[in-house]
């Protein structure tokens, strides 16, 4: 996996991991990547500086609480996206992810419910999936809607 910092046409900074620098380009070129602070597509690497080891104290407090609420952010927006943009297949996510894997159905964005037993053999076959991130959603009213038992893929 590779690290890269990344700026957006609005100039916020974030992080991105990828498994090459090809999958970064392929990723940009498709206008998957996104700000988790505005939601810009129009994202590219960063001048990155070497890792220098910090203090305990420059790396907590209100600094740990700014990184929580923008990841918080950021998983919210890629649940968003996913739901907005995807076909939900439900339990049927294993058998479909495989079908467009081999060819047999056409490629577009899926995600659904697949057990841990299930994630393991997609996995293990090459088929290229990912857990979606899990947000607890809220309704108008205040308090945390009930999430779902079993864990959506995309």
């Amino acid at each position: 996996m590779i690290k890269y910092n990344l700026l957006c046409d609005e100039e916020h900074e974030f992080e991105g991991w990828f498994r090459s620098s090809a999958d970064f380009e392929a990723q940009a070129d498709e206008g998957f990547l996104e700000c988790p602070a505005c939601g810009s597509a129009d994202v590219r690497k960063a001048i990155m500086a070497p890792a220098i080891a910090r203090s305990k104290e420059a790396t907590s407090g209100k600094n740990l609480s700014q990184v929580r609420d923008s990841m918080v952010e950021a998983a919210e927006r890629a649940r968003d996206y996913v739901e907005s943009n995807f076909d939900y297949v439900g339990d049927k996510f294993p058998e479909e992810a495989r079908q467009i894997h081999y060819g047999e159905k056409e490629s577009r964005g899926i995600y659904g419910e697949a057990t841990g037993k299930e994630v393991k053999e997609l996995v293990k076959e090459g088929v290229e999936i990912a857990p979606m991130p899990a947000v607890e959603k809220t309704d108008k009213a205040g308090p945390p809607v009930e999430k779902a038992d079993k864990k959506k893929l995309n």
